[in-house]
Order: structure tokens, then C-alpha cells, then sequence
């Protein structure tokens, strides 16, 4: 997992401590302005005397790669904090290719918060470490969406207890930039506090070759949940997007969205219920689309009978959705 290190000028508690609450713990920032009670577990970047890890000659040394001539002459320090002029993503790739498996520490500076997602990817490895500078708590979290890996969710089986047709309807296919395996797909559901792992299109059949890209999510209503916690109708998904994808143990990762696909397919309605929640999903009826039973295994929907066990998600703490973020309200789904 590459590192997250926040960059301060100047030691400031609230924004100090929200990145401590996210699991950030690496910091380039004088330690000795740091109090005593903080340092514990934190390492500290820098030139300081008393740092970690220091940015001096012989150990992390800056470098500005201005042309490949001087990736070439790099010396032997155990690492490099790089800099770059007007070439960005060219340079960094070339240094990653030139030093991989060679054990070298590369961290890099993000300008901004596209600049660091730039970053994190380069070369798919990426940098070891992307040191940002947010400009408050809000920017900091901002950062945190977009870098941090989504935290691992919580499925548990529900028993399906009525699969109906529901006639014609519209449904998405959310077609993302980013391969899936078999097993994985995204969490949607028609109630915002109870979620179904539909399977993606990763199996293919003597009538149907695999769309390993795909998920056919269901209604245009259902909601989708995605990498921040928040949800969004199916409706309102495009090209850009990030989307959750989750495997059956409900570790996630981040895909992006290159096309929602809106056509009108018949439909069918799952409903299930789990420890005293219900919750259902409408979904389009074929044989290629599939729900995640409860060994991991897919299941077509034009398969699943009452009494079969999936795999759903129902959210801990408030039950509300407005604009997609979780609120604590009474709310009725039915």
C-alpha cells in the first residue's frame, strides 16, 4: 500500500487529528513541534534533526528530473523525493521502470489533489509515497475519497423469500474502465439500507461471450453504493463516475465509470431479509444476470428461488439517505 503523507508548515491539531482518524500516520513536518502525546506511532518526514525519515543526501535526496540523462546519473541513496518541470507523468515512469525491484524509496509531491490520483497510478505501481498539502480538514478528505482504499464492508446472507416478474422497465448497465473478477460485482438495492452484490458479466455462456467490464445493476430507481459511503440512484451514474466494486469477503476497490448503458428489458423483483431487515432489488430477468449466493458463488437470477441465501449489505448507524450521503431520520422503504 503506497503511503499518504501529509504535509504541514505548521503543527494544527483539528486538521492533525482528522488524519490520524483516517489512518494516516506518516507526516512531513518538524517533530519537535509535534506534542509528545501525538508522536506515538507517527512517522515524521523532512530535513529535521529529529524526523524518521530524513530528506538529506545519502538517505531520501531530492531530485528534479529535468531530462532522462538525469535519471541516468542517480547516485545511490536508499530513496528519492522527485521533482519534475514541465513533464509529469513520461519522467516518473521511466524512473519507476529504471529502479524497480532495486529496493529505492520514490516519493513524489502532488500539486494538487488530480495530481496526486495522477500519482498514486503511474506506471500502475505508482510512487511509495505521495506527500500532499490539503488546505484544511474538508480538502484533507477530500483526498482521503479519492486515495485512500475503501474500507472493507461487512456482507452477511439474506434469505430470498419472493422472486416475481414485474414486467417491462429501464435498467443500467454500468460499464466501467477497470476488469473484474469472477465473484465481484457492486452493491444496489432498491432501499438505501439494504444492498445486493450483484455479479458482473464475467462468465460467459454458448450464447453469450463475457463483458468482464460490466455490471448490469437493474433498475434505473435502485440505489448503487460507492467508494465514500454515499450512494447514488442508478439514474444518475456516468461517464467519470467511481463506482464500488466488492468481492464476496467485501473488500472493495475503486472502478471508474466509462459508460451507463439505458435500455428497456422485462424485470424482475428479489426480495430477502436478514436478522429482521427486508430489503428488495429489481433487476433485469435473464440468464446472464447474477446475485452472489452465500458460498461466493454466482447465482442467475432467472435461478434464484425462494429459500436460496445471498449476499447483501446492510449499512450500521443512521437508515436515511439525502443526496445520496447517510442522515439520521425515520424512514420507511417498502
Amino acid at each position: 500500500m503506497k503511503k499518504i503523507i501529509l504535509k504541514l508548515e505548521r503543527f494544527e491539531e483539528p486538521i492533525f487529528q482528522a488524519a490520524l482518524s483516517l489512518g494516516i500516520r506518516d507526516f512531513y513536518i518538524d517533530p519537535s513541534s509535534v506534542p509528545e502525546g501525538l508522536r506515538k506511532g507517527v512517522t515524521f518526514y523532512g530535513p529535521y534533526p529529529e524526523a524518521d525519515v530524513k530528506i538529506r543526501k545519502g538517505e531520501i535526496e531530492e531530485v528534479e528530473l529535468k531530462s532522462q540523462s538525469d535519471i541516468e546519473s542517480l547516485g545511490g541513496a536508499k530513496g528519492y523525493l522527485v521533482r519534475t518541470r514541465d513533464w509529469r507523468v513520461i519522467p516518473l515512469e521511466n524512473l519507476i521502470a529504471a529502479v524497480q525491484g532495486k529496493g529505492i524509496t520514490l516519493l513524489a509531491e502532488a500539486k494538487d489533489l488530480e495530481d496526486a490520483v495522477m500519482l498514486y497510478g503511474v506506471l500502475e505501481k505508482g510512487v511509495d509515497g505521495i506527500i500532499i498539502s490539503p488546505k484544511g480538514v474538508e480538502d484533507l478528505y477530500r483526498y482521503a475519497d479519492a486515495l485512500l482504499p475503501p474500507p472493507e464492508l461487512k456482507l452477511r446472507p439474506a434469505e430470498v423469500v419472493d422472486v416475481k416478474l414485474v414486467g417491462m422497465g429501464e435498467r443500467v448497465c454500468v460499464d466501467t474502465s477497470n476488469m473484474l473478477e469472477v465473484g465481484e460485482g457492486m452493491l444496489v438495492g432498491s432501499f438505501s439500507n439494504f444492498l445486493f452484490l450483484v455479479h458482473g458479466e464475467t462468465i460467459g455462456s454458448k450464447f453469450t461471450a463475457p463483458r468482464p467490464f460490466r455490471v448490469n445493476a437493474g433498475g434505473v430507481h435502485n440505489y448503487i453504493l460507492l467508494p465514500d459511503g454515499r450512494t447514488k440512484y442508478l439514474s444518475e451514474i456516468s461517464a467519470g463516475d467511481e463506482v464500488l466494486v466488492v468481492n464476496p469477503k467485501g473488500k472493495g476497490r475503486r472502478a471508474v465509470v466509462g459508460r451507463a448503458k439505458v435500455e428497456r428489458r422485462p424485470l424482475v423483483l428479489i426480495r430477502a431479509k436478514s436478522n429482521g431487515a427486508e430489503g428488495a432489488v429489481i433487476l433485469q430477468y435473464a440468464e446472464t444476470i447474477r446475485v452472489v449466493s452465500e458460498d461466493g458463488s454466482p447465482v442467475a437470477v432467472s435461478d434464484l428461488k425462494r429459500g436460496d441465501r445471498v449476499l447483501v449489505h446492510v449499512p450500521e448507524g443512521p437508515k436515511g439517505r439525502h443526496f445520496g450521503r447517510a442522515v439520521d431520520e425515520f424512514i420507511l422503504e417498502k
